[in-house]
Parts: structure tokens; sequence; C-alpha cells
């Protein structure tokens, strides 16, 4: 089983969009799939049409009293399942403190998966934008950080704080596959700024999601963009990504 969380300090960058159609494209390739909507907002919910609500909020995932896979519920899809949101994740950070006692409270999430490897080859965590305990759980987890950039100056700080951060970890750390999203190849400073990074670092995919209507239209038609718009721009380049993540895992070949 391998973990990719998509994740960025800031907000608006695309990281739902980004969780809802990598995992979509993994289910669509035969893998068992798993997607965590880790942000209390719901949105990735939304788009698979499953209500953000989990029996017992998150204490009870948290705290063990409900086991993760119980609140699994399957999608529309084959090969997809979904762990809904839950309003109470806004206060996840305390949760995490609470429950972990003596132990890792940064661990805990990791903890928490484990039992499933047996049941999914890929699992998908949607993460809320935040320096937190949260966040650090996650970035503890996950096997392959999928890191969404607009391509603007203060954008790729935040990849140079998040891999600055990661390089501190003791042990095993998470690989990072930064791409550009939103992009606007209309704009000077877009362009440059792309080029510039794809050449320099080799962390950065050669795919670039480009700004587009279509996948706006995702909330929309409450779906993959893949789904409803398969011979797209906004299609293509996410099947172009996840072929770009999954070259640089052996594991789900």
């Amino acid at each position: 089983m391998r973990i990719f969380a998509t994740y960025n300090i800031k907000g608006g960058v695309g990281k739902t969009t980004t969780a809802v159609n990598l995992a979509y494209l993994a289910a669509e390739s035969g893998l068992r799939t798993l997607l965590w909507d880790l942000d209390p907002q719901g949105a990735a919910s939304f788009m698979f049409r499953v209500k953000p609500r989990v029996k017992g909020g998150g204490r009870a995932l948290i705290s063990g009293k409900r086991p993760l896979d119980d609140a699994i519920t399957g999608t529309d899809f084959d090969n997809l399942d979904l762990i809904p949101a839950d309003f109470t994740y806004r206060n996840m950070d305390l949760l995490l403190d609470s429950v972990a006692g003596n132990g890792k409270p940064a661990r805990k999430l990791a903890k928490l998966l484990a039992p499933l490897a047996a049941d999914y080859d890929a699992v998908f965590l949607d993460c809320p934008p935040s320096v937190s305990l949260v966040s650090e759980n996650v970035l503890h987890a996950a096997d392959v950080i999928v890191v969404p950039l607009i391509p603007t100056t203060l954008s790729v700080r935040t990849l140079d704080q998040l891999s600055d951060f990661v390089a501190e970890f003791n042990g095993s750390r998470p690989g990072i596959l930064a791409f550009f999203s939103m992009a606007d190849r209309r704009k000077k400073l877009h362009r440059e700024i792309i080029e510039k990074l794809t050449a320099e670092r080799p962390e950065v995919a050669k795919t670039v999601i480009p700004s587009l209507s279509v996948i706006e239209t995702m909330s929309v038609e409450r779906s993959p963009v893949s789904v409803f718009a398969p011979s797209s721009s906004a299609a293509k380049a996410y099947r172009s990504l996840w072929a770009e993540l999954r070259a640089r895992e052996p594991a789900l070949s």
C-alpha cells in the first residue's frame, strides 16, 4: 500500500481537485484505492456525492473507538472507496494530541492506516491547508507528498519550506512530487517560473495543470473531470500527472 498526500500550506491551489482526479485515475487503472477526506469543509466528499459525516465524528476514529475501516463507504466508481470528511475534523489537532498520551501524536494517522494495507494498493489523503499537528501526521504517514503550486514566487517559497521541514525527519522521509496548478501560460511570470523550476528541480513534475473552467465545473458535475469531460485538456493533463506519479512508484506498476 502506497500513501499519497495532496498538501500545500496555502489554500486554493488545487489540492482537492488533484486528490479527486488522481484517486479516480488510480482506481480506473485497477488499483484498489481509498481517499480519506481530511478537510472539515468536505469538498472531496461532496464531489463524490457522499455525505460529509462520520458516525462518532473524528474523535471516534482517532481514539480507535470506531475502526477506520468501519467509516469507509463506496463511491460510484469501481475500486474507489472514501472515508468522508466530518465537521469535527476541525478539532483534529486537539484530538490527535489528547489520544496520544505518552505516545507519538505525529504518528497517529500512520498507525490508523497501517491495518488497511491488505485491502488497498493506493491511499490518497486530501489535507486541509495548514501547518499543524494534522499536517505533520499526514507528512509522516505519506510515502509521497503531491504538492500543487500556483506559478508565483510565494507559492514556490512554500515548496522550499516543505522540503526543509521534511529533511528534518528522523528515519524514513516521504518523497515530494510538486507540479504547477492553475497555470496560465499567457502570463509571462507563470511561463518563466514554470520553465525555471522544471529545469532546476527534479521533484517538480513536467506536467502542468492549466487554469481551465472545466476543472471548476467539477463541483457542478460532482465527479472527476475524466468522467464528464474525458477528451478535455484538463483530463489529459491529470492523466499525464498520474502517469508521472506512477512512474516514480515501481510498487504500483
